[in-house]
């Protein structure tokens, strides 16, 4: 049986480790409330402007002619993970880099197998594992989450939107973790480019049937709301992203509390079995030295 000292010492332990846990839990709950706030109030803007382009292609042939939306063989592909910067949130990181290689080896082998696979890490998480298993990996924005605002989101899908475009890349796909709620994030994998066509009925509820009047013209605007949803929707994934990482932080810190406060029981009540231990015996040799000395 252990002795007092190392019984006491791991009690302190324990109590200091409980204490971060609980102060990291705060942190992140305070984070959360923030990160929550900021995807609650883009879904329904991001919602909107896809609907929006949705009605303006409606029935229009010409306006499916985006160089966004073009289809080519795959070949060159290029797949953007988001993680987060630190690690003590449980599985939040290591279910995007397993669903991210699960995607590499179902569609994309052949072009990992040429070179032409390339890896676009937002969060230095990402950006340590996929380097240190020697991908390919752009680390130009992985410093994105950090300081997570619209400006550098849009930068970064400036540059993804533009290398496709001049066919550096055939194919962009975004893994990363949807925000459902403090206990339940689900990742993601999603095409970003080339857009896929979506079908869209015509209804009361949109403008497929109806004329109306554009200016400066249909196609014009078409030319710039795709652009733009493009960078709504990427800023929109690193809000998720950020949103999951602070829940997925505060659960993990949660539970490390709890498993903490078991511990702590049956240190204690190792600690009170031992020092019973300890008296019973001192108790034991004095009677057994009363009574030699009684004997004698």
């Amino acid at each position: 049986m252990a002795n007092l000292k190392e019984v006491k010492g791991r009690i302190q332990s324990v109590v200091s480790t409980q204490q971060i846990t609980k102060a990291m839990k705060m942190v992140a709950a305070a984070k959360l409330r923030r990160a929550q706030d900021r995807i609650i109030q883009m879904r329904p803007y991001s919602q909107k402007l896809s609907e929006i382009i949705q009605n303006v292609s409606a029935g229009d042939a010409d306006s499916g002619d985006s160089p966004y939306s073009e289809e080519r063989p795959i070949d060159k592909v290029l797949i953007v993970v988001v993680s987060s910067d630190r690690g003590l949130c449980g599985a939040f990181n290591s279910s995007v880099f397993k669903i991210t290689k699960a995607l590499i080896a179902e569609k994309y082998s052949e072009s990992e197998a040429t070179g032409n696979l390339e890896i676009l890490p937002i969060g230095k998480k990402a950006f340590e594992h996929f380097s240190k298993r020697k991908y390919q990996v752009i680390g130009e924005f992985s410093h994105l989450i950090e300081k997570l605002n619209f400006a550098d989101a849009m930068e970064a899908a400036e540059m993804i939107m533009a290398n496709f475009i001049d066919g550096k890349y055939d194919r962009v796909d975004i893994v990363y973790n949807e925000f459902k709620n403090v206990a339940t994030q689900i990742v993601n994998k999603e095409q970003f480019l080339p857009i896929q066509e979506i079908e869209v009925e015509e209804s009361e509820e949109n403008f497929g049937g109806v004329d109306y009047i554009y200016e400066p013209s249909k196609e014009f605007i078409f030319e710039e709301l795709v652009p733009k949803s493009l960078k709504i929707q990427f800023y929109k994934t690193l809000l998720e992203s950020n949103a999951s990482e602070h829940g997925a932080r505060m659960t993990a810190m949660d539970k490390a509390t709890e498993n903490a406060d078991e511990l702590l029981k049956e240190l204690r009540l190792t600690y009170n079995r031992t020092r019973q231990a300890a008296i019973t015996k001192e108790i034991l040799e004095i009677v057994g030295g009363a009574e030699a000395l009684a004997q004698s």
